[in-house]
């Protein structure tokens, strides 16, 4: 590494005097003015909990106006529908209708993932929807159920209680489920934690997707083959077996026929969609030609008497009232809110991450929390109305954008033709197959593995990809809920590591320029003989620093042989950058001390470069600063390099 000579003192922070000598001018560092520990906790819990200014639009306004803001905020349809017309009103229409037709054969299909009857998938696109349009703020979202979930709650629900032995408990069970899921996600709205779905990263939440699709698109092989007797585990060993297991006489022909058929259709429809985005159209309505078609072919050659397995009765009528349903006691009211708690985690990382990308598309802001309340009080309504968990669709959201969308009015059109096909049209799907539905899903679920994306996680970030294939293999090869487990844990062990190992560098001077860089990222950055310049990039807590201590300790024995094996002089001066250190506990001042104190048995003298005012308070507040001497802090790199060079000059006279 080049080294260059130490600086005389002028760059930056120096002035020109009259008598055409240079000066060098210092400029303390300074402790910032005292807060009040009122007023420091205050702000502390407006940064956290209230970082957005949610009150803003209430300042300045009367009484009467900042009740309508209040109703408003709880209701957005208020605001959005005094600017409603009949060109929105259009565009909307289209895009439910649009929806409808897409979600309708979809909820059949997802109800069999959570082992429930397929009403309870149509139940859950009427009234959540309704509920969730005047409440949400997402203008594109498309509400109902989806797969991963569906196959997330019938799976721990399944754990508890047999579906087929018990069914009447167990629907129970997925109603208590959805209660508590609804208010787990409108408390975390409510409280403003929101933030904490952040911590199921998104390299997790692509493998995790990735693997529920593969576990889906699996379970599917049951209805697409015509098996009876499948196993109840979902990973793809048992599942595998369960499959070779039935082939000599299990699989039904006919039911391979239709389900081959119609998968080859709608993956075309598919690719006619993205090919043509004009023709995004013909991939959601494929589903319901589908199903028109394959039952009415049942119907007409009565393939159910020769094996296909068809839906059967689907009731008519809208929801009925399921209040007395739910589990507020008893052996299964914890593992009610148990199942609730996992399965609204994943329903709302999937809602919010649909509707913050739709809203940057169309440049327009949502509240996380607004939406979180709003999500989860349409699923405490769904509970109440024979509704399990519904969120927001990718792919459903995807068709209401390219309908041209333009309020939440769509997803109360699909509700309403949700509600008119369970009222009047339930018995014509009597014969539909469950080879179409198994084919519908597998369509759906394929475009939840994203692959480029896993991809480029490799090529950014290593560790990620680990939680990316972590909670990709414990989904596929255990089950849903330990691969949800394994991505969570993974994405905590990398924050961490990334905490307790935080990154530090050395820096050098890049070449006639008063600038000091990692001398890594720029290998023509010098570094200046008798100085060692060490960067902390990140806070110092109790948790990483006795490592950034021993880190700089380590720096400095290495440079010190370094420079005695290049006939340079030793190391006077060690300068730590502190402008990435966001904050600093007590450890880490006790940490610094102790550096400090076993520098100086080295003769070699400590310098802080500009420390920020949380940790310039803190460094004042303990004593430190005069400890090291305020005047060996200085407000940057180039300062204290250029104060320390006529020292070392000295030392080396």
């Amino acid at each position: 590494m080049a080294r260059t000579n130490p600086p005389d003192g002028g760059g930056s922070g120096s002035r020109k005097t009259s008598d055409d000598e240079t000066t060098h001018v210092r400029q303390r560092v300074l402790a910032p003015p005292k807060v009040g520990l009122l007023k420091d906790f205050k702000s502390v819990v407006q940064e956290t909990f209230f970082h957005d200014a949610p009150l803003r639009d209430f300042k300045g306004q009367t009484k009467s106006k900042q009740v309508l803001l209040g109703i408003q905020a709880v209701f957005p349809i208020i605001g959005w529908a005094r600017d409603y017309n009949l060109r929105k009103l259009r565009g909307d229409v289209i895009a439910g209708l649009t929806i409808a037709s897409l979600c309708i054969p979809q909820d059949i299909g997802y109800a069999k993932l959570a082992n429930l009857d397929p009403k309870y998938g149509l139940y859950s696109s009427f009234v959540p929807p309704l509920v969730y349009a005047g409440m949400g703020s997402s203008r594109d979202i498309a509400i109902g159920p989806v797969a991963v979930v569906s196959l997330l709650l019938g799976t721990l629900c399944q754990a508890v209680i047999d579906p087929n032995d018990n069914p009447a408990d167990y629907l129970r069970l997925a109603f208590t489920a959805t209660f508590f899921a609804g208010i787990f996600e409108a408390g975390l709205g409510f409280l403003r934690l929101g933030f904490l779905i952040d911590f199921l990263s998104h390299a997790a939440v692509v493998g995790f997707m990735g693997g529920a699709a593969i576990t889906i698109a699996l379970q599917q092989l049951k209805g697409f083959l015509g098996i009876k007797t499948f196993t109840k585990k979902t990973d793809i060993v048992s599942v595998m077996q369960s499959v070779f297991a039935a082939a000599r006489h299990g699989w039904n022909w006919q039911t391979i026929v239709i389900g081959a058929s119609f998968l080859t259709f709608l993956l075309v429809a598919k690719f006619i969609g993205k090919r043509n985005k004009k023709l995004f159209w013909v991939p959601a309505i494929a589903p319901l030609i589908s199903v028109i078609i394959s039952t009415f072919f049942v119907f007409i050659t009565r393939a159910d008497k020769q094996g296909v397995q068809i839906v059967r009765h689907i009731d008519q009528g809208i929801n009925p009232i399921s209040a007395n349903k739910i589990f507020f006691s008893g052996k299964y009211f914890t593992e009610g809110i148990r199942i609730g708690a996992i399965a609204g985690m994943v329903a709302l990382t999937e809602a919010v991450a649909i509707a913050r990308t739709f809203a940057a598309m169309k440049d327009y802001q949502i509240d996380g929390n607004k939406e979180m309340i709003a999500l989860g009080t349409m699923n405490v309504v769904g509970s109440l109305t024979s509704c399990y968990i519904a969120t927001g669709s990718f792919s459903r959201s995807a068709v209401n954008y390219m309908a041209g969308v333009h309020t939440a009015v769509s997803n109360i059109v699909m509700a309403i033709v949700v509600a008119l096909t369970l009222e009047f049209i339930t018995p014509l799907f009597k014969y539909t197959p469950n080879a179409i539905l198994a084919a519908i899903i597998i369509s759906a679920v394929l475009g939840l593995i994203d692959i480029d994306s896993a991809v480029l996680i490799w090529k950014i970030d290593k560790l990620d990809f680990m939680a990316c294939m972590g909670a990709f293999f414990g989904v596929v090869f255990i089950s849903v809920e330990i691969g949800l487990l394994i991505s969570v844990a993974i994405s905590f062990a990398k924050i961490l590591l990334q905490v307790t190992r935080p990154r530090t560098a050395i820096l050098g001077k890049l070449p006639n320029t008063n600038v000091y860089r990692n001398t890594l990222q720029y290998p023509d950055a010098a570094k200046i003989p008798g100085i060692l310049i060490i960067r902390v990039d990140s806070a110092i807590y109790f948790s990483n620093s006795n490592y950034v201590r021993e880190r700089a300790s380590r720096w400095l024995r290495e440079e010190q042989e370094n420079a005695k094996a290049e006939g340079m002089p030793p190391i006077k001066f060690v300068i730590i950058e502190m402008s990435p250190v966001t904050d600093i506990d007590t450890s880490g001042i006790h940490s610094i001390e102790e550096l400090h104190k076993s520098l100086e048995k080295q003769h070699i003298q400590l310098i802080l470069a500009n420390p920020g005012p949380v940790v310039t308070e803190k460094l004042f507040a303990s004593k430190f600063a005069e400890e090291i001497g305020e005047e060996n802090i200085f407000l940057s790199v180039g300062d204290a390099v250029a104060a320390c060079s006529p020292k070392l000059a000295e030392q080396q006279a």
